[in-house]
C-alpha cells in the first residue's frame, strides 16, 4: 500500500471503511464494534487536524507577511497585489457560497439519515446550534468587535476564536516588518522554522489519512446508513468543480480586461505550470515553474513576478477558499441547520483570512476548513462526509490557484507598466517533461 500514491490509499481507505461497516452492520453486534473500535481511531484523526490548526495560521502568516520585508513594498506593486489577492477570494467565496445554497447538496440526505446523524452528534451539534441562535441575537458590530482579543493566549485556546489568532498574527507580522532587521531575523527564522515543522506534521499527519478516513467512514455508515448521504457526496463534488470552472472562466475574463491579453494566449503560456500543479496538488511545488512561464512565456517583467508569485503561493488559494465556503455549508445542510446570512457573510471573511495562512501544500486546505466550521459553528465531524474525496478535489483547486497567481501577476504588471512582449509560446521540451 504504501507504494501507492496518496489519493489512491485515500479512495481504497474511504471504500474498505464503507464495505468493512456494511458487512458488520448485518449482525447484531457490528455497530457496537465499530463505535467502540473503530470510531475513536476517526475521532483521533479529526482532533489530530485540529490540533494543528491554530499553530498553522501562526507560523505561514506571520511568515508571509514579515517575508515582504519593509513597508515601502506594500506600495505600489504592493497594495495592488494584495487587493486583487483580496477581491478575488471574496469573489471565489461568494461564487461557492451562491452555488452551493443553489444546487444544495446536503438536502439529498433525507430526514430520517439527518435524524440518526444528529442523534449521533447530537452533544456537538447541539452547542453548535445554540452558539449560532446566540450569534444571531448579538448586535451589528459584534463580530466586529470579536475580532480583536483581549489575551492572546486565550484566543489561542480555542479553534472557535481564530478569527482572534489571525488579527494577532496580521499585527505581529507588520510588527516584525516595521523593527530593525537585526532584531526582527532571529524571531523570523523561529517562525520559518516553526512553519517548517507544521508542515512536515501535516505529512505525516496525511500518511495516515487512508486509516483515519477508513474509520471515519465505517462510523458514518454504522450510525446513519443510507445510500442517499453517497448521492449529496457526489453533488457535492459537482458543485465543487462547478464553481471552480467558473472560477476559471472568470480568470480568462479577468486577463482579456485588466491585462489586455486574449484567453488563447494566457492558456497557451500557463498550461504547463497547471498541469504540474494539477499533479503536484502544492503551489510551492509549482512556483518555479509558474515564474518560469510568467516570466518568459505571459511578458510578466521579473520584478514583478518575483514579488506577486511567491506572495500569492502563500496568501492566494481562490480554489481552496471557494471550496472551503462549498463544504462548510454543504455540512450545515447535511445536518440539517440552517445557516443565516450573517453566518454566511462570516464564512466569506473566515475562508478569504483562512486562505492566507494556508500552507501551499496537498491537505493543507482541509486544516483550515476545521477553523471556517468552528467559526460557523457547524460540527467538525462533518468533515468525514467530505474527506474520501478530498483529494481530487484538492488537484483541482490547486490549479485554480496557481491560475489565480499567474492572472494577478498579469494584471499588476500591465498596471504599472511591466507587461512586455513574450517570446512565442509554443508547445516545447518544457511542456513535454511536465507531461
Amino acid at each position: 500500500m504504501g507504494k501507492l500514491a496518496l489519493h489512491w490509499r485515500i479512495l481504497l481507505g474511504m471504500a474498505a471503511g464503507v464495505i468493512f461497516a456494511a458487512i458488520l452492520i448485518q449482525f447484531s453486534w457490528g455497530k457496537g464494534f465499530i463505535v467502540d473500535w473503530i470510531k475513536p481511531f476517526g475521532t483521533i484523526f479529526i482532533n489530530v487536524l485540529k490540533l494543528i490548526a491554530i499553530p498553522l495560521i501562526l507560523a505561514s502568516l506571520i511568515k508571509g507577511i514579515s517575508d515582504l520585508n519593509n513597508i515601502t513594498q506594500l506600495s505600489k506593486i504592493g497594495f495592488r497585489t494584495l487587493g486583487f489577492y483580496v477581491m478575488t477570494t471574496v469573489l471565489a467565496v461568494s461564487l461557492g457560497l451562491v452555488i452551493v445554497n443553489v444546487v444544495k447538496p446536503g438536502n439529498a440526505v433525507t430526514e430520517d439519515t439527518r435524524a440518526q446523524l444528529m442523534a449521533s452528534y447530537e452533544k456537538q451539534a447541539g452547542d453548535r446550534i445554540t452558539a449560532a441562535e446566540k450569534q444571531k441575537q448579538a448586535g451589528p458590530l459584534k463580530p466586529l468587535e470579536d475580532l480583536v482579543p483581549e489575551n492572546i493566549v486565550a484566543a489561542a485556546s480555542s479553534n472557535g476564536n481564530m478569527l482572534q489568532v489571525i488579527v494577532f498574527a496580521i499585527f505581529f507580522g507588520i510588527g516584525l516588518i516595521l523593527i530593525p532587521k537585526e532584531s526582527a531575523a532571529p524571531v523570523k527564522g523561529f517562525f520559518s522554522g516553526l512553519n517548517d515543522v507544521v508542515l512536515k506534521m501535516i505529512d505525516l499527519i496525511m500518511l495516515a489519512a487512508p486509516f483515519g478516513v477508513f474509520a471515519l467512514l465505517a462510523a458514518i455508515v454504522a450510525e446513519a446508513p443510507g445510500t442517499d448521504l453517497f448521492i449529496a457526496l457526489l453533488w457535492y463534488a459537482v458543485s465543487v468543480v462547478l464553481g471552480l470552472a467558473l472560477l476559471y472562466c472568470l480568470y480568462l475574463t479577468l486577463v482579456w480586461v485588466f491585462a489586455k491579453r486574449s484567453p488563447s494566449f494566457f492558456l497557451k503560456g500557463i498550461i504547463p505550470a497547471q498541469l504540474l500543479a494539477f499533479s503536484t496538488s502544492s503551489s510551492a511545488a509549482t512556483l518555479p515553474v509558474t515564474m518560469e512561464r510568467v516570466t518568459e512565456h505571459l511578458g510578466v517583467d521579473e520584478e514583478v513576478a518575483s514579488f506577486v508569485l511567491p506572495i500569492g503561493a502563500t496568501v492566494n488559494m481562490d480554489g481552496t477558499s471557494l471550496y472551503q465556503a462549498v463544504a462548510a455549508v454543504f455540512i450545515a445542510q447535511t445536518f440539517g441547520m440552517e445557516l443565516s446570512l450573517g453566518v454566511q457573510l462570516g464564512i466569506i471573511l473566515t475562508a478569504t483570512l483562512a486562505s492566507i495562512g494556508s500552507a501551499a501544500v496537498p491537505g493543507a486546505g482541509m486544516v483550515m476548513l476545521v477553523i471556517v466550521l468552528a467559526q460557523a459553528g457547524i460540527p467538525e465531524v462533518g468533515l468525514a462526509l467530505i474527506f474520501a474525496i478530498d483529494r481530487p478535489l484538492d488537484m483541482c483547486r490547486t490549479t485554480i490557484n496557481v491560475t489565480g497567481d499567474a492572472t494577478v501577476s498579469m494584471i499588476v504588471a500591465n498596471s504599472i507598466g511591466k507587461l512586455g512582449e513574450p517570446k512565442p509560446v509554443e508547445w516545447d521540451e518544457r511542456l513535454d517533461e511536465v507531461i
